[in-house]
């Protein structure tokens, strides 16, 4: 009895019959569930049909995915792959153009499917194909043909390496001919795309029959797909060209880069006349876009029913809380060109595009102090402004400029998606900076930072921007802004960096030096009781001949008490072990109830008496470092403190802008220069017989 699990509820169809309502138990071989509906419907031959989905996908099931069959799903009775194969490989050939277009038809729609693909091209059909391709002229067997071999080879069952240069500059010319059918370019753009990605050989085979100039006018084109498949291909040819070093391919990425720089600046200066064109305030169209900028970020009552003078005041205050300047006339904020009408363009496409994202932003904003609001509006003219200088929109392209943006060829509107995604991350950085309105122009200077530097990693795609962008936040541009400072002040060079690794255990030294001085001056400490009362204080400083530790009461009055007064005194030879926060004896016996600035405080120090141990509370965080530091340093153990990690960057630091004084404005190479070989040999003197004139 199978288990409930493994039974699933579904219908199987089949043209002219009724359909059959069946439990499928996955458990049972899939040819005895054929022959069981083979049967219900009196057909023979068993081993002659297959069941598929009866969706658009069309997909065989297999004993692989059968499990994949949920309850609900309509299945069909069809011809087995194998069969179907069979019937198409000699319907292709038929001496009938009819039936050998309607085969070819057929073929290109089921050889989507990997069972069907394999039997196929088991009979060498893939081939048969190249051979159709190659010998045919008519338009719609020739698009059948070529949908049906790109979709066989999209399995990757078998390799492109075997395509003959006859195919090649077929395919080739069908993409450089003005006069070919869409739907074959279309297919063609595919196949040399693929081609150029499988192999090398294939990839300089491509760039030798296909011209740039009929790239660059595909991607010109009204047709989108075609324009789409014709980046697609350029984007294969310029992957496969930057893992290349050859000369020849350095020479055509160079000329592939100065034409997509050219596209792009073409093209994104469509949006130049916007961009110079201020608002016109007596244009009703553009007074409509700003309302509606209003209503779709507050939700007001019904402004009709409100009298002239309450609706001006309603929509005053609604204007201010939207970041305008001029709340009264908001487009008078809009009059400065650049960036013109196109802010409005970025602004209305971000309300329609991402409502949800944009009624956040505004409502968080009015939501704040009015120090800390930042201003939806201005902001989004100055990132508009922002945008426009960093994409150069208005400057013609040089004749020489090769600087394009990758994502500019996955994104149909590429500065306003850009504007969607860097509004939002100039609110995240003007709350990560706590920014107010008198910081408004330095948080527009780290957001310019923040686009420019991702643009410049090259993204290939808005969601690559996206998360880089916002993974790049405001400490980590003040990291980079440091490790950049350091570098033009050359102190992150290689030889410098050697210079500072050689100067280390010098400073250290003297830093060790330094705590064992202040162990001998001492330090005064307060007892803490059962209690919690600290009003008894004990002074403890070590011997100077760096052998003992002294310790004792003192009263509060004393101010550094000799040595033989402090009556108790530890051998640091005795000194076993240096203990910190929670770890010390006197911080467990109160059971975890002191606070986190006396665990930060307090240490113990353990010694061969009876396992006793000396406790402390340190005065302050510097007391701290200065003594755990120095009690390492006599038990021989490396300083750990974060006040000695500051005091050695810091005397680094300056004994490397003293040894570097006089090599100022001089380059400092990233490594020795080579020593010249020695002479073949040294038979070489100098003669004193001329006297010098």
């Amino acid at each position: 009895m199978p288990q409930q699990k493994d039974i699933v509820k579904i219908a199987i169809q089949m043209p002219g019959a009724y359909p059959q309502l069946i439990q499928l138990d996955q458990k049972k071989p899939l040819s005895a569930v054929i022959k069981e509906v083979c049967d219900g419907w009196n057909l023979p031959g068993p081993e002659n049909h297959a069941l598929q989905y009866a969706d658009v996908v069309q997909t065989y099931i297999t004993e692989s995915n059968r499990l994949d069959i949920k309850n609900g799903c309509i299945l069909r009775l069809t011809k087995a792959p194998g069969r179907c194969a069979e019937d198409l490989f000699k319907g292709i050939q038929n001496l009938d153009s009819g039936v050998r277009c309607d085969s070819l038809k057929e073929l290109a729609g089921v050889s989507t499917d990997v069972t069907f693909a394999q039997e196929f091209i088991s009979r060498d059909g893939h081939l048969l194909l190249v051979k159709i391709v190659e010998d045919s002229n008519d338009n719609v067997i020739m698009t059948h043909t070529l949908l049906s071999f790109m979709e066989l080879m999209d399995h990757g069952i078998v390799s492109w390496e075997n395509l003959s240069s006859v195919f090649i500059k077929k395919i080739a010319s069908f993409v450089n001919t003005k006069s070919t059918d869409a739907s074959i370019q279309q297919v063609s753009l595919d196949i040399l795309e693929s081609m150029v990605l499988s192999s090398q050989s294939l990839f300089l085979q491509v760039k030798q029959e296909v011209t740039m100039e009929r790239l660059i006018a595909h991607i010109q084109v009204t047709n989108q797909q075609i324009q789409t498949k014709a980046m697609a291909l350029l984007m294969a040819l310029l992957q496969t060209i930057c893992d290349m070093d050859k000369p020849s391919t350095l020479i055509f990425q160079d000329e592939m880069a100065h034409y997509l720089y050219v596209l792009q600046s073409v093209t994104l200066n469509h949006l130049e006349p916007r961009m110079k064109t201020p608002l016109d305030c007596y244009s009703q169209e553009q007074r409509d876009i700003l309302h509606g900028l209003r209503q779709a970020a507050f939700e007001t009552e019904s402004e009709n029913s409100l009298s002239n003078e309450r609706r001006r005041s309603l929509c005053a205050k609604e204007f201010k809380k939207l970041g305008f300047s001029n709340n009264s006339n908001p487009g008078q904020d809009l009059l400065r060109a650049p960036p013109g009408l196109l802010a409005l363009d970025t602004m209305s496409y971000f309300a329609m595009r991402y409502p949800d994202a944009y009624s956040r932003f505004v409502l968080e904003n009015s939501s704040r102090e009015d120090k800390h609001e930042c201003p939806f509006a201005r902001s989004s003219i100055e990132l508009t402004l922002i945008l426009c200088e960093i994409l150069r929109i208005g400057e013609p392209p040089s004749e020489t400029g090769s600087d394009y943006h990758p994502i500019f060829f996955s994104q149909d509107r590429l500065l306003e998606e850009l504007f969607c995604v860097c509004i939002q991350l100039l609110n995240k950085t003007w709350k990560e900076m706590r920014a107010t309105q008198e910081d408004f122009d330095k948080v527009m200077q780290v957001v310019r930072e923040q686009i420019t530097r991702t643009l410049s990693s090259k993204p290939t795609s808005l969601e690559f921007f996206k998360s880089k962008v916002n993974a790049l936040n405001y400490s980590e541009i003040l990291k980079l802004r440091q490790t950049e400072r350091l570098h033009q002040e050359e102190t992150l060079a290689p030889p410098v960096l050697e210079l500072k690794e050689r100067l280390k255990p010098e400073l250290l030294e003297l830093i060790r030096q330094q705590r064992l001085n202040r162990l001998c001056q001492g330090t005064m400490f307060r007892k803490i009781t059962q209690r919690r009362r600290q009003d008894k204080l004990w002074y403890c400083r070590l011997s100077p001949n760096h052998k003992m530790l002294h310790y004792g009461d003192v009263e509060e009055d004393t101010d550094n008490p000799p040595i033989e007064t402090l009556q108790m005194k530890i051998p640091v030879a005795d000194i076993k072990g240096l203990l910190t926060g929670k770890d010390c004896p006197h911080m467990k016996e109160n059971k975890g109830k002191q606070n986190k600035e006396v665990l930060d405080m307090a240490f113990s120090i353990t010694y061969d008496v009876e396992e006793s141990s000396l406790d402390f509370i340190a005065p302050s965080r510097t007391d701290f470092c200065l003594w755990t530091d120095g009690l390492n340093v006599l038990l021989g153990r490396e300083m750990s403190s974060e006040s000695m990690r500051s005091e050695l960057e810091i005397l680094l630091s300056m004994e490397i802008k003293l040894r570097l004084l006089d090599l100022e404005n001089v380059p400092i190479p990233d490594s020795a220069p080579v020593v010249p070989k020695p002479p073949s040999n040294f038979n070489f003197c100098y003669d004193f017989s001329h006297n010098e004139q």
